[in-house]
């Protein structure tokens, strides 16, 4: 949580920005209303979430907690579908220790964090107020996270660490790690002071030594998070400004060390201490200003869990979870593309895989699911569009998975059509708790599913309301004669965002190499109006085209690396 009032010269210096975000903003509304657009969610249910806490597993249930009136969380049973939890953890007052610490507090608690030890979760909150570096974060202990449970109880224990106005550091924004040794990390901080780490004592939950921390990030960082990743420790932060919608500047950085304690460098070797960072999650999209990671590792995969701004739902803050991996170099990369481009067969619960119906490929045709035959009507092209939405087209005949009548309603049919880049030939892609993925599509949010669980071979199917049955799972499965895939670009980025009509730059930073660089612009009805080769051994690209003001699709590839992002120009 940003607790900062911003300066003349950052609010200066931001006013660009804002602007530019107030811009784009206007455009995409008259793009939404023209195209009658009512876009997906990137998870199902009620996700609302700012602050989010690392996720955390009791049972079959997901568990985050979040900045709110009396410390509010989500649960979820699939990592799909998201619902506010029962009550507060404070639901009746707060602890009254705090309001000797923060005097003028009101019960809403920021950024809480979340672990589990010594059979108990052990629950950090922020209390503080915007513009004050007068706070406190305090620990509260439960043995179970289940409301219903007979032994669901808060147990309040006090203080953790409290600043005031002459304090060189702010006490918020409080994150926890437990090393492979048993050693239990603790990192606050915000804007004023920067980012500290200590250690916990890992039975009590408090602070070891108050006098042996460790300033580990400056210039504007907020929100940290420590994890491990082989011989490395990696520190995220937040920089830029948050709270502010869709107008909000919030990106994450990370930089990493051979120590818990630091010093953490980013991949050209600047400290965190002196405004470094390799950049891991930005604006891109309805995505406005992540922030607050987290990471749950499940099944072998690392779901990242942040916060953004929708800028398509008026800057409401959502949780976000995007697919984490490490280069061979041993850095994160974050991305919210869950399936490489590629081509696939795609399976149901009961074993049917998507086809046409009569495997003609012709425009109209359904699609249902059927007995696998290895017939070229039951292989799908994946083309990422970015942030987590696909083009899926036919190899037989390339043209489009539709929704027909571009119809939002549920139990609107799939079909075959020639593809626009318009939301009912779109779809937004999640993966579920057990693996499986989710299609929603774009026009309306609601997701491909086989009809009533039908078992039935050549039944259509449909878009219906999430309700987490085994039919709106489907499982992808490469073919032998699929496409050669595409790995993602890492370190690669467009600037700026919004692009001018003039044109764009894409940066490559540490990913140049010999090899030749291709950027492909695609408009709304899916048309290449801009191809160029670019040498090799680059690390800027300057992408000089007369673009009209809309909305579009870029692609970079180099290799078998790819970046495809959505691009509006103003």
């Amino acid at each position: 949580m940003n607790s900062k009032q911003l300066t003349p010269d950052m609010q200066l210096a931001l006013s660009p920005l804002m602007k530019s975000l107030r811009r784009l903003l206007a455009l995409l509304v008259l793009l939404a209303a023209s195209l009658s657009w009512s876009p997906a969610l990137a998870l199902q249910g009620n996700p609302g979430a700012h602050d989010p806490s690392a996720i955390v597993k009791e049972g079959n249930t997901y568990w985050t907690f979040t900045t709110g009136q009396g410390i509010t969380s989500l649960y979820s049973t699939d990592l799909v579908k998201w619902t506010p939890g029962p009550r507060p953890v404070f639901p009746n007052g707060y602890p009254s220790w705090i309001n000797t610490r923060v005097p003028g507090f009101t019960g809403h608690f920021w950024a809480p964090e979340i672990i589990f030890m010594n059979g108990r979760y052990y629950l950090y909150y922020s209390c503080s107020t915007f513009g004050s570096r007068v706070s406190a974060i305090g620990l509260a202990t439960n043995v179970t996270l289940d409301p219903n449970s007979p032994n669901y109880r808060w147990v309040d224990e006090g203080e953790v660490i409290s600043t005031n106005n002459g304090s060189p550091v702010n006490a918020i924004d409080p994150a926890v790690f437990r090393d492979s040794n048993g050693d239990v990390w603790f990192s606050y901080g915000s804007y004023w002071g920067g980012i500290r780490i200590t250690q916990l004592n890992p039975s009590t939950g408090k602070i070891i030594n108050q006098g042996n921390q460790f300033a580990v990030a400056d210039r504007d960082p907020e929100a940290a998070y420590l994890t491990k990743n082989g011989s490395f420790y990696y520190l995220f932060v937040n920089r830029g400004s948050c709270c502010q919608g869709s107008n909000s500047t919030y990106y994450i950085v990370v930089g990493r060390s051979a120590s818990p304690t630091g010093p953490f460098l980013d991949r050209n070797g600047v400290s965190l201490n002196s405004g470094g960072g390799t950049l891991v999650l930005n604006v891109s999209g309805r995505y406005v200003g992540p922030g607050h990671a987290g990471i749950l590792q499940e099944g072998g995969v690392n779901y990242f869990s942040h916060h953004y701004y929708d800028f398509e739902d008026n800057g409401i803050p959502k949780l976000g979870l995007a697919k984490l991996t490490w280069s061979a170099a041993g850095w994160p990369e974050v991305t919210r593309d869950w399936v490489a481009p590629g081509r696939y067969e795609i399976a149901g619960a009961n074993g049917q895989v998507w086809e046409t119906r009569g495997c003609t490929g012709a425009t109209g045709q359904a699609i249902t699911q059927g007995t696998r035959n290895g017939q070229d009507c039951q292989k799908w092209d994946f083309t990422p569009l970015g942030d987590g939405d696909y083009k899926i087209t036919s190899m037989q005949g390339g043209l489009a998975a539709t929704v027909a009548g571009c119809s939002p309603a549920n139990g609107a049919l799939l079909q075959l059509g020639s593809y626009s880049f318009t939301s009912c030939k779109q779809f937004h892609i999640d993966r579920a708790a057990d693996g499986k993925l989710v299609f929603a599509s774009l026009n309306g949010n609601r997701v491909v599913e086989v009809p009533a669980n039908s078992a039935t071979p050549g039944q259509q199917l449909g878009l219906f309301d999430y309700n987490n049955c085994p039919c709106q799972r489907w499982t992808l499965t490469n073919t032998a004669l699929g496409t050669a895939s595409s790995v993602p670009l890492p370190g690669a980025s467009l600037f700026p965002v919004p692009a001018t009509r003039r044109g764009f730059t894409v940066e490559l930073g540490s990913q140049r190499a010999a090899e030749a660089v291709t950027v492909e612009v695609f408009n709304l009805q899916g048309q290449r109006i801009y191809q160029q080769l670019f040498a090799g051994r680059q690390s800027r690209l300057s992408v000089e085209t007369n673009l009209p003001v809309g909305i579009y699709l870029v692609q970079v590839r180099q290799g078998r690396g790819l970046l495809s992002q959505k691009l509006p120009v103003l």
